[in-house]
């Protein structure tokens, strides 16, 4: 059977760090993430609360503004506005997905890099790109993260990544690529994809289709990362069929319990770098 990769131990690792940094400049000031939630979307405001919890046990200020479902885009866009504008906030994540009316990419563009703890801001994401240190977004670099705690060497290995979301699939190709790892993207026009997950070393799925990956599309001794997360007939299951894939792969990622605590936890050491960077305080978490 597979090693289990339990994103809980890698996500309290993550966490002593960031205790680590905020106790160092702990006679200066606390940090602050904001959080802005439209509507009452069941998903949405769990996992600001999750975010909320987990800010204000490491030591940080964490606030939410939760704003109606007909909250207008100028409305949302003023309180970005104000946010950006307020000295005393270090991070700025809006949830999403948004209302309908809301367009995404403007409310994205419009928080201050400085501050952009998702990383998603077209900047940070042209940084990124170019080698020109920024925060990544949270999935992928929890992953990373992960993939160095348990000593699972990227470099020269042939990497497989399934989906080319901006959120995970992009971000999580060139961060493999930035480790010198030989990085293929599938998606859903790929054809025979299973002729790609069978070559790769490190394979990382992130397709948002339940149990697309099998045992069969595993090549032996594989790492398999499962990003996916389902509720299918009251259980909780990712893009990859887990049994199946424990039986073939060296290492795997359970769902729940493997990538999802690292993106939390990214989130805060997110918040703790820009923090830090942008007051001046010297020092990192990672």
């Amino acid at each position: 059977m597979a090693e289990i990769l339990d994103g809980k131990r890698v996500a309290q690792a993550l966490h002593e760090r960031v205790e680590a940094q905020l106790r160092r400049v702990a006679g200066r000031g606390r940090l602050k993430l904001s959080v802005v939630l439209v509507g009452d979307h069941p998903a949405s405001a769990s996992y600001v609360r999750g975010k909320q919890r987990t800010a204000e046990k490491l030591g940080l200020d964490g606030e939410v503004h939760h704003l109606p479902e007909s909250v207008t885009e100028p409305e949302l866009l003023g309180l970005i506005d104000r946010l950006n504008a307020d000295p005393q906030v270090d991070g700025i994540l809006v949830q999403l997905p948004l209302p309908p009316h809301i367009d995404e990419r403007t409310v994205i563009e419009r928080i201050a890099p400085e501050k952009d703890v998702d990383g998603f801001h077209p900047l940070n994401v042209g940084r990124n790109l170019a080698g020109v240190p920024a925060v990544w977004p949270c999935t992928p670099a929890g992953i990373m993260a992960m993939l160095d705690f348990y000593g699972i060497s990227v470099a020269g290995q042939h990497a497989v990544v399934v989906g080319r979301s901006n959120i995970v699939g992009k971000p999580m190709a060139q961060m493999l690529l930035q480790a010198d790892a030989t990085v293929t993207v599938c998606h859903r026009k790929t054809q025979s994809l299973t002729e790609y997950t069978r070559r790769a070393d490190i394979l990382v799925v992130a397709a948002g289709v339940p149990g697309l990956i099998r045992g069969d599309d595993i090549k032996p001794g594989a790492v398999v990362v499962d990003v996916g997360i389902h509720r299918v007939n009251g259980t909780i299951t990712g893009d990859v069929a887990f049994d199946e894939a424990a039986r073939v792969a060296r290492a795997i990622t359970p769902v729940p319990g493997g990538v999802g605590p690292l993106t939390v936890a990214m989130l805060m050491v997110n918040t703790v770098r820009l923090g830090l960077r942008r007051r001046g305080w010297g020092g990192d978490v990672l």
